[in-house]
């Protein structure tokens, strides 16, 4: 990524880093290493785990203050929806991160730039990225500005509501058929595991998404195939 990407970037997202390399390290995908041996830069996995945590603070901050007559669990249940695969590569897709990815060439041709657990990891590394080089209230204004407009649509919508529980209802009323959950890739060590799930009609997958559980990610990924089948039947 050359100085005018980077330039280009920080316009989109409202954001002038000091250090540039933090903003570049944040869109390197771990593929692309393998390719490169040289490059100068770790993956962005590392960023992505900070970012994962200032996220999860900024949304429940914002949650716990807008939201004072709501109980732990309603707030528990927007902010998974706020922060899920779906929601979080949503936001990357608007703000054409995909461009911006150092990728591999294998994972570019298999549509890596659009792949929603990858744009959504690197929302993570980027908010990671801005609170190590400008503190908690950028990161805060970042989450503000980009992430939490989608708030309202979540609860208008009702989409807040447990995504597994959502989604059994619409295959068995669709198909007929109940959907199963497997494991993708699991990486990390024994403290800090992270998960990628697929979940399933039969052979056929229809949705993945990620997470520090294998309960999380799964919640993620029947996000995503319902994102999948309503985008499916408005193209139908």
């Amino acid at each position: 990524m050359n100085e005018n990407k980077l330039s280009e970037l920080e316009k989109k997202i409202k954001v002038t880093f000091k250090n540039k390399t933090l903003l570049k390290n944040a869109f390197v995908h771990r593929s692309y290493l393998n390719e490169n041996h040289a490059f100068d830069l770790p993956s962005n996995e590392r960023l992505e785990f900070l970012g994962d945590a200032v996220l999860e603070f900024c949304v429940s901050q914002y949650l716990f203050t807008h939201f004072s007559e709501k109980r732990e669990g309603d707030l528990t249940s927007y902010r998974s929806a706020l922060v899920c695969t779906e929601s979080l590569s949503q936001i990357s897709l608007e703000l054409q991160f995909g461009n911006y990815l150092f990728l591999s060439r294998g994972e570019e041709a298999t549509g890596g730039r659009e792949r929603p657990y990858i744009l959504a990891n690197t929302f993570e590394a980027l908010l990671g990225a801005i609170f190590l080089d400008q503190g908690i209230k950028k990161a805060d204004a970042f989450v503000l500005r980009f992430l939490i407009p989608h708030l309202d649509e979540i609860l208008d919508k009702g989409s807040y509501r447990d995504a597994k529980s959502q989604l059994q209802e619409v295959t068995q009323e669709k198909v007929g058929i109940t959907p199963h959950y497997e494991v993708i890739e699991e990486s990390g060590p024994d403290h800090d595991k992270n998960f990628i799930m697929g979940v399933y009609l039969d052979s056929n997958k229809i949705g993945e998404g990620k997470g520090k559980s294998k309960q999380k990610a799964e919640q993620s990924a029947a996000a995503d195939a319902i994102s999948n089948w309503g985008n499916a039947s408005q193209s139908d």
